[in-house]
């Protein structure tokens, strides 16, 4: 990381603790991401100056089968707009127990501190951890609330995430059930004048035998990755914890979860995956050009004549033509396609849906 080293200040002399950083986890640091300017701030914890410098292979002088005499670690260009969060964050013992700071390391993430630092330290572990329900019956079941460390969110157990009553105290509001893990979607067909969603019947016909894998991209407990399993197809399930569990629900489900913000690119190689599916995440709030390095990111991980399901799209009516342009310009085959009015919303919004087949590109 010779590029950021005008970054940093000296490092501290005793490199055996940690560096002298306040360690408060309150958010009093959010202007940073605002600020935009990398300046010339000091990052001043030592765990960091030891991460971004190069380690040298043991045999020093000789390549290893990478091809390098060393690798370097990687530290986002975001990192340098965000100081203090970061030197929170590389403060701890090395082969201690990490601090329970993983609202901050999200905050990096989400301020564009992504792929997130690695740490030398030990997650800290539920207090009275309880073994995951087998795999016949994780999927359809609460899990037990013991698994999960609840001390940053809102909700304090699951009677809170699952009622009604709690809806506006969660801090979170995409997914209003999607801690009923009882409540399935998309197996029902619909009355296609109301509503824009598909089924996965209707989805999966389309394509017999040749979805297998694939990516949800959404915020969700992996609800939709559970009935997909069910007809034996593997699914990734990408969400960020905002203000609610998601990660460690979907994994104590069973799944998979994918820990990843909408500024990262997905740890997938081109190519790969048979299906990218998206509900109620990408909508009106997007901007077209983020809209269009995300579309391009699932376009790149897709295999020829994969599928891209963009599931209940919704914006403001006088936007919709705006958003449509930017999937039509992607030049997919249209399979399923749907506009319907957004009831809810005084009829100013739409509902988008769509299921479109990746062409070959062969020049």
């Amino acid at each position: 990381m010779d590029n950021l080293s005008h970054l940093y200040g000296d490092p501290p002399i005793n490199q055996n603790e940690m560096s002298n950083v306040d360690e408060d986890l309150s958010e009093s640091e959010d202007s940073e991401v605002e600020e935009g300017s990398l300046g010339r701030k000091i990052f001043s914890s030592q765990e960091l100056h030891n991460y971004t410098s190069p380690k040298p292979n043991k045999q020093g002088g000789k390549k290893n089968f990478l091809g390098v005499e060393a690798v370097y670690l990687s530290i986002g260009l975001g990192c340098a707009r965000m100081p203090t969060n970061l030197d929170r964050f590389m403060a701890y013992k090395v082969y201690g127990v990490c601090p329970d700071d993983w609202i901050i390391g999200q905050k990096l993430m989400v301020g564009g501190c992504e792929p997130l630092l690695r740490r030398r330290c030990f997650s800290k572990s539920p207090p009275h951890y309880s073994k995951p329900l087998p795999t016949n019956s994780s999927l359809w079941f609460q899990p037990s609330e013991a698994n999960i460390l609840w001390n940053h969110y809102k909700c304090k157990d699951y009677t809170c995430l699952a009622s009604n009553k709690t809806i506006g105290k969660r801090g979170f509001f995409k997914c209003s059930d999607c801690f009923d893990l009882s409540k399935q979607c998309w197996v029902i067909p619909s009355n296609e004048s109301e509503s824009a969603e598909f089924t996965i019947d209707e989805v999966l016909r389309l394509k017999p035998g040749e979805i297998r894998i694939g990516l949800d991209y959404s915020p969700t407990t992996g609800t939709f990755a559970a009935i997909m399993k069910e007809n034996n197809v593997t699914i990734a399930s990408a969400m960020l914890n905002l203000a609610v569990p998601f990660n460690e629900v979907i994994a104590l489900r069973g799944l998979l979860p994918l820990y990843v913000s909408i500024g990262s690119r997905l740890p997938f190689f081109d190519n790969t995956l048979d299906i990218v599916h998206t509900p109620l995440f990408l909508d009106g709030w997007i901007g077209l050009e983020l809209l269009q390095y995300v579309l391009f990111d699932w376009d790149g991980i897709l295999r020829s004549k994969g599928l891209l399901w963009v599931d209940s799209f919704f914006c403001s009516k006088e936007d919709m033509k705006l958003y449509l342009d930017e999937f039509t310009r992607l030049g997919y085959k249209k399979l399923l396609w749907g506009v319907v009015p957004k009831t809810d919303k005084h009829g100013d919004e739409l509902f988008f849906s769509a299921v479109l087949e990746k062409p070959r590109f062969t020049n």
